[in-house]
């Protein structure tokens, strides 16, 4: 396949690059210098150039805090970028997949969010995301939608990427003991997205690995644990201490329905994905 690739300097573009060139594709990458999915005419442009068989989408402006004091950067990148994206790959019958959140969720509810729950984003990041899901299904019905949270791997600069690092240098590591997610592994959403690409059956799929969810704080001392970091203090703190500007889900598990109706094998268990990524940080 002939696969090109948005926001491919980001953690989840660099993985899904990596795992498609692995499988004999070949892959245009492109980050954000070299493609604004803002601007429709550079989309349009860029995908006449590469001709590719299949577009996936990794680049958004994933800043909650940032989204939800610049509105307009936050619907540029987030909702008219995957519309774009979406109108070009119509027009060059390309297969389309765009990654979105569990942010569209409220987090009110108790247990696994399916694709069956109706969203109800409660920030301005969870509400570009959710236009940007509409925008592109209605600009080509053949869109694929796949949301995921939690989200950790290699290259990434999120709390839960770092967690290792931090614990290697002997800092106190707090994290939030009140808001809940299911933790997704980089690779395996890569692999994910591309079983989705060659089955290319529209919709949303919700893509987290397998297992029940966890907190913050747990899933710092899981990491803790793993990379045999011994000593190292982490502190669980409530959200509301934080006084960030986004209001974030107190609770944004995901579970899929529609991957195992289409007959895909649930991704591994969490506690496996983390081993795997500890143990290629070479952890103390």
């Amino acid at each position: 396949m002939r696969v090109l690739v948005t926001g491919a300097a980001g953690m989840v573009g660099h993985a899904v690059c990596e795992f498609c060139r692995t499988n004999g594709d070949t892959v245009v990458a492109y980050d954000h210098r070299g493609l604004d999915i803002a601007n429709p005419g550079d989309v349009l442009q860029k995908l006449q150039e590469a001709k590719p068989d299949v577009v996936i989408n990794c680049a958004a402006w994933t800043d909650v805090d940032g989204c939800e004091q610049d509105k307009e950067r936050a619907f540029a990148a987030n909702a008219r970028g995957p519309e774009n994206l979406a109108n070009a790959s119509y027009e060059m019958n390309s297969a389309f997949v765009t990654i979105s959140t569990d942010y569209v969720f409220d987090g009110t509810k108790e247990g696994f969010y399916t694709e069956l729950d109706q969203p109800n984003p409660q920030s301005v990041y969870g509400l570009s995301k959710l236009e940007g899901e509409r925008l592109a299904q209605k600009a080509y019905p053949g869109t694929i939608v796949a949301r995921s949270g939690f989200i950790f791997g290699p290259g990434g600069k999120n709390f839960l990427s770092t967690i290792v690092e931090r614990a290697r240098r002997g800092e106190k590591i707090k994290a939030i003991i009140d808001a809940w997610g299911t933790p997704t592994y980089s690779r395996d959403l890569a692999v994910r997205l591309r079983e989705l690409v060659q089955l290319n059956h529209p919709g949303i799929f919700h893509v987290a690995n397998a297992g029940d969810g966890l907190s913050y704080e747990q899933f710092a001392r899981e990491t803790v644990l793993m990379a045999g970091c011994i000593g190292v203090d982490v502190q669980g703190i409530r959200s509301d201490s934080l006084k960030r500007p986004a209001p974030r889900p107190r609770n944004s598990r995901l579970r899929s329905l529609n991957s195992e109706a289409v007959g895909l094998s649930p991704l591994p268990d969490w506690r496996s994905s983390l081993n795997e990524f500890v143990r290629d940080k070479n952890a103390c």
